[in-house]
């Protein structure tokens, strides 16, 4: 076999290869950009009902052209704890379906116009600044370099067409026996797992039967081993990852190693079967992305009305092992790959976040009147879990603004960066005002009813008002600016008040200048933490 001409195939069988992935994943991040907002409210209508949630799978997938990125995507959510098990395995039932969309856009007969395709788009890119034209330029670009990939790949193979070593080769890989189709299965999964994209290896599979170099029987058993391979993508990033997120990973593995060997021993009817449904003039790659299509909507008829027990074996094959720190989950990476997505949970971050101000705002109360409370040790540790989910959130929505997003998506994660801070502040300052709280006691100094009163009158207040705005920032109502600062401006009334009535008492009976210093500052505090909230509803009512 001429060596010059094997590594010349194998040149631009990698380059191909190399092109394609990458046109993959830049038509998935077009699309992405471009169908953000409906691809969260496909992802909010996921429920048990197993029909809903494959169609769902299905939509995603075929929008963003990917059942690697959409089971990542579902493996990080089952671990952030937003979608069930069973709900998870009727989305990947769903991406099953979508993902064959791919093998039919090969299968047409484009590729002689990916090189000029990928040219124009490149340019509308470069040099075009409106975000959705650019992003529509974006995923016809990855389009372009999908079908180049292919033209390239084809160009390898073709002299090897007439290379009896290479032909002997390949006759060795033939689904003629149940050996030799249990070794194309091996060998596709094998490839796949490899490459992780059962897109790539599928692309493969069709330039080598469009060349002649293996039977459309041999390119269908590769495919059903491609669909095995397919899934080591969901292995690894279930790796670490929660039981649950293991467990969703296991469905997926499951459901095609299942489906693959249910298959192996009707391989021949299910080729007589697709013979007889197709024209013999059709061409083969066409054939190909049907036998493809074929499979997985077999595979989703059979396992569609097995969800619950699959789910029910899984939870038993895959038992609990120890929590995961779930102040994690919020800010997976695994979502990253998926911005629609990361955008939503980033946002999940932050009502988690208020969640947990809202929570030390309660623990204050029990603080204020019963100082050296061993609350207050757990106080000051639910701080610096804030602190650090403020960390956490901030790194990940960094990240996060890397990818290729809308205008409004960007404007949206900086405005959540902030909020992530305003809320850190607030609850920096319920530590300052247990602090001071507790050196009054160590001081020896005590306060009148009157002005334990007012404290616990001027916190219920700001309960009340943070309560409020957490209210409106997840509702996005773009008055609470309007209504906060009226409420902020009654509040600093009541304050102003509270604070004469002390400063009244300086020089008589109950007045004491150390008291004084310490009161003061617990009132500013308080005042700190309504700016701090005002300054929330202000981000939120800015437009832009």
């Amino acid at each position: 076999m001429d060596h010059h001409l094997i590594i010349n195939m194998i040149i631009k069988t990698i380059g191909g290869v190399g092109i394609f992935l990458l046109g993959m994943r830049q038509m998935s991040d077009g699309m992405q950009a471009m169908a953000g907002d409906q691809l969260r409210q496909m992802i909010n209508k996921v429920t048990d009902n197993r029909l809903v949630a494959t169609g769902v799978g299905a939509a995603i997938t075929a929008l963003i052209q990917s059942s690697s990125v959409t089971t990542v995507m579902v493996v990080g959510m089952v671990n952030a704890g937003v979608m069930t098990l069973r709900q998870s395995i009727g989305v990947i039932l769903g991406a099953d379906i979508g993902t064959t969309i791919t093998a039919w856009i090969i299968s047409f007969k484009i590729a002689d116009y990916g090189l000029p395709l990928l040219g124009l788009s490149a340019l509308v890119y470069l040099f075009v600044r409106h975000d959705r034209t650019r992003f529509i330029a974006l995923f016809t670009m990855g389009l372009g370099m999908i079908f180049f990939g292919l033209e390239i790949m084809k160009l390898g193979f073709m002299p090897m067409r007439e290379n009896q070593d290479f032909i002997l080769l390949l006759a060795r890989f033939s689904p003629d026996s149940f050996g030799g189709l249990l070794q194309c299965v091996l060998i596709g999964a094998l490839v796949t797992a490899v490459i992780q994209s059962s897109s790539a290896t599928v692309a493969i599979t069709i330039t080598l039967a469009q060349t002649g170099m293996i039977t459309y029987d041999a390119a269908v058993a590769l495919v059903l081993g491609e669909n095995i391979g397919t899934t080591i993508t969901a292995f690894l990033s279930s790796l670490g990852a929660t039981t649950w997120a293991r467990r969703t990973a296991y469905a997926h593995i499951s459901i095609k190693i299942l489906a693959v060997l249910f298959m192996l021993p009707l391989f021949n009817s299910y080729i007589a079967l697709l013979n007889s449904l197709l024209p013999v003039t059709i061409p083969i790659a066409n054939k190909i992305a049907f036998a493809h299509t074929g499979f997985n909507i077999f595979l989703v008829t059979i396992f569609i009305w097995m969800v619950k027990p699959l789910a029910d074996f899984l939870v038993f094959l895959v038992p609990e092992r120890h929590r995961v720190d779930a102040r994690l989950a919020f800010f997976d990476t695994r979502l990253l790959d998926t911005p629609a997505v990361a955008f939503k949970q980033s946002q999940a971050g932050i009502e988690h976040l208020m969640s947990r101000v809202q929570q030390i705002l309660e623990r204050l109360e029990k603080t204020l009147v019963s100082p050296k409370d061993p609350i207050d040790k757990k106080l000051q540790q639910d701080e610096q879990d804030i602190d650090l989910l403020q960390k956490d959130l901030v790194e990940y929505i960094s990240a996060l603004l890397s990818h290729n997003l809308s205008a409004e998506d960007r404007i949206a994660l900086q405005k959540q960066i902030r909020l992530a801070d305003e809320y850190e502040s607030i609850s920096d300052h319920v530590v300052i005002i247990v602090k001071l709280r507790n050196k009054i006691v160590k001081a020896g100094l005590k306060m009148t009813d009157q002005d334990k009163a007012n404290l616990l009158d001027l916190h219920a207040f700001i309960m009340s008002y943070v309560a409020n705005i957490n209210e409106l920032v997840k509702s996005g109502d773009r008055q609470i600016f309007k209504k906060a600062n009226q409420d902020g401006k009654l509040f600093n009334q009541k304050l102003r008040k509270f604070r004469k009535i002390h400063l009244d008492r300086l020089g008589g009976k109950y007045g004491s200048p150390g008291l004084s210093l310490f009161y003061v500052d617990i009132l500013s505090s308080f005042r700190r933490i309504k700016e701090h909230a005002l300054n929330v509803a202000e981000i939120i009512a800015i437009e832009r």
